[in-house]
């Protein structure tokens, strides 16, 4: 590692967040797509944020779309309900699962009528759609699955933002989605650090 990077990674390890927990929650089904949670996961506790990978199906591990079985933090049963923030990955059949989750639709539900952070990424944002919670929202979504934006005016940014509901497109833009959940939780700046940190773009 170079010296300027080296210096790029201590300045961006020495980030703290004003001594609060800020708490974040991914909710994992069967068959979620890898790269868009475990992306997500890593910048977010990359940037001292307090977030656990929780079993919507309340299993110890959950394997993903790609063969790939994760350890999990959490049970859905057992969560508090105290999150800053709760964000639902792609995949299939995962995102089909998560929408036939019962204990995954009261949790979105809540979370976004107490006005706190929902977020979703390439098939989740039809999550939202199905839950209800997307009129006259702007969000996005991956390529062809618009049509499960009940009531939202799409658009086709990598992230788009509105309110308290944050959505992205796929694995591609897993790395943005991730950045912006670690800018609103945080600050700019310790977005930016991360993205320098990580070497990205």
């Amino acid at each position: 590692m170079k010296n300027r990077d080296l210096h790029l990674w201590q300045e961006f390890s020495d980030i703290k967040n004003g001594g609060r927990s800020i708490k974040v929650r991914m909710l994992f089904e069967t068959g979620y797509e890898e790269v868009e949670a475990l992306t997500v996961v890593d910048l977010l506790r990359r940037a001292k944020v307090d977030c656990l990978m929780v079993a919507a199906d309340d299993q110890d591990t959950v394997t993903g779309s790609h063969g790939i079985t994760v350890k999990m933090d959490e049970k859905i049963s057992e969560l508090a309900d105290d999150a800053d923030m709760i964000v639902l990955p792609g995949g299939m059949p995962g995102v089909t699962n998560l929408i036939a989750n019962e204990k995954v639709k009261n949790l979105v539900c809540g979370q976004y009528e107490a006005g706190r952070y929902v977020a979703a990424i390439c098939a989740a944002p039809t999550a939202f759609g199905a839950f209800g919670i997307l009129k006259d929202k702007k969000a996005t979504c991956y390529p062809g699955m618009e049509a499960g934006l009940h009531c939202a005016e799409v658009l086709y940014d990598s992230v788009v933002t509105d309110g308290k509901v944050i959505t992205s497109r796929g694995m591609g833009t897993a790395i943005d989605f991730g950045l912006k959940l670690v800018e609103i939780l945080t600050d700019q700046d310790t977005s930016e650090k991360l993205a320098a940190a990580i070497v990205y773009k």
